[in-house]
């Protein structure tokens, strides 16, 4: 009966593969020699990277009176970005664990690129609240440690606070629970290299994996109580960095929305990335035989659902400000509008709500340059949602008086740029030195030609 469900499904390994040729194709990018292409890619992120890591340097010496903050607009590009980055890192954690728990089989093909993704996301993520410190050096104080400081500590009732230990144990189980679903693909790289530096590598690192029915037990075992542990992790650290403005007492930021509309956007942005990334890879390594037209179609589903939540999010924000009567409110939305920022207003609109509309057609859905295109709209769209929620809440001040206005420096700029180039410098290596795709779970998950046993004894040795 299972056979007969899974041939009216579309596949999801096309052209006709067996296990070894799965082995084979998915171990082929870290075999060969890179390409003009991947060196071109790599060189071009690794400026960014530069460009970012001199911006920091200078800005640690110089003092972050080198941006363009001032008395009214205290927070700008430094929060804006990490939000944005914290955001991305959610998609990984998604993808991986609540579809594990729900027995998503397609997620078999895009989960290891999006939890790599997120480690390098928050990686990216937590350096700009290291930078706002203006004394990074000192940043170990927020761990409770025993010090010789008496009473003297961080106020662990702030949502700043909050941020260090939400993201520092996302960040842990989320490497952890990549690292738990590298073993079996770490045994099957071990097993087919030739004796050297990369053969006692991963002789090491796979933990001594035989891949024997107890192996496989335990591992099943653990990868699901990591799942269920790893899943409320993304309800709640972006829960927690929504609170960062919803406990203050500035006019749009002060509402209980923010909580649910904050992961539901953060899940949009993070889809848009991996989606990005997915593309790129499907046509650069060649997989376009495992990451097929319906792991991008059920990718965009998701993410125009999230498009859609997020909408709703927009217009019921306005709606609060004016039923509440609070002129304050209503004067901050009107200013969100039709104020001087207006422009980063309706850019985010346009992206996020009114552009993924376009996914609800199939024939654009299956149409990848488009779907492209519209990603990387989504992701513009969600960085000015943070700028605009931030920026536009602050630049006009109760007082009249203590309006100003703000535009980022070409060193805050250069910071960003860097942000980018840490994070595509590490997808770039990790492709490198690790399967894009999970090997294991895809055998399990796909249906896989057979071939006669004398054959596939064959193909494996070879391969």
């Amino acid at each position: 009966m299972s056979d007969v469900h899974a041939s009216l499904r579309s596949p999801l390994v096309t052209g006709d593969k067996t296990i070894s040729d799965v082995t084979r194709d998915i171990c082929a990018p870290m075999d060969r020699k890179p390409t003009a292409l991947w060196w071109s890619a790599f060189g071009l992120s690794l400026t960014a990277l530069i460009v970012g890591v001199a911006a920091v340097w200078y800005q640690i010496a110089t003092g972050i009176g080198t941006w363009g903050l001032n008395k009214t607009v205290g927070w700008a590009f430094d929060i804006t970005n990490f939000v944005f980055w914290v955001g991305i890192g959610h998609a990984g954690t998604l993808i991986s664990a609540v579809l594990f728990l729900f027995r998503q089989k397609w997620r078999t093909a895009v989960n290891r690129s999006a939890e790599a993704m997120t480690l390098f996301a928050v990686m990216c993520a937590g350096i700009f609240p290291l930078i706002h410190m203006g004394r990074p050096w000192l940043a170990f104080w927020m761990m409770p440690y025993p010090n010789t400081r008496g009473p003297l500590w961080v106020n662990f009732k702030s949502p700043l606070l909050w941020d260090v230990f939400a993201i520092s144990t996302y960040l842990a189980i989320s490497a952890v629970f990549w690292y738990v679903g590298l073993l079996p693909d770490l045994a099957t790289i071990r097993d087919r290299s030739e004796p050297g530096w990369r053969k006692r590598i991963t002789s090491i690192l796979c933990l001594g994996w035989n891949g024997s029915a107890r192996t496989w037990l335990r591992y099943e075992t653990v990868y699901l109580l990591l799942a269920g542990l790893a899943t409320p992790l993304v309800f709640s650290v972006h829960t927690i960095v929504s609170m960062d403005f919803a406990t203050a007492v500035i006019p749009g930021w002060h509402t209980t929305i923010f909580p649910p509309y904050f992961v539901a956007g953060a899940i949009f942005s993070g889809l848009a990335m991996v989606l990005t990334l997915m593309i790129i890879a499907r046509k650069v390594m060649q997989l376009e035989d495992y990451i097929t037209m319906t792991h991008i179609d059920r990718m965009c589903k998701l993410m125009m659902s999230m498009g859609c939540i997020v909408g709703l999010a927009y217009g019921t924000e306005f709606f609060m400000a004016f039923y509440s009567g609070n002129g304050y409110e209503q004067f901050v939305f009107k200013n969100r509008a039709l104020g001087p920022f207006a422009w980063a207003y309706w850019t985010m609109v346009s992206c996020n709500v009114l552009i993924p509309q376009l996914l609800w057609s199939r024939k654009l859905r299956s149409t990848l340059p488009v779907v492209f295109v519209i990603v990387i709209l989504v992701n513009v769209g969600m960085w000015f949602e943070r700028f605009v929620i931030i920026v536009t809440s602050l630049h006009r001040d109760f007082l009249p008086s203590s309006w100003a206005s703000y535009a980022p420096t070409s060193i805050e700029i250069a910071t960003f740029v860097g942000s980018f180039g840490l994070f595509f410098t590490c997808f770039l290596i990790f492709c490198r030195i690790a399967p894009v795709i999970a090997i294991a779970e895809i055998k399990g998950a796909a249906h896989l030609k057979k071939r006669p046993p004398a054959e596939s004894i064959t193909e494996e040795k070879a391969a």
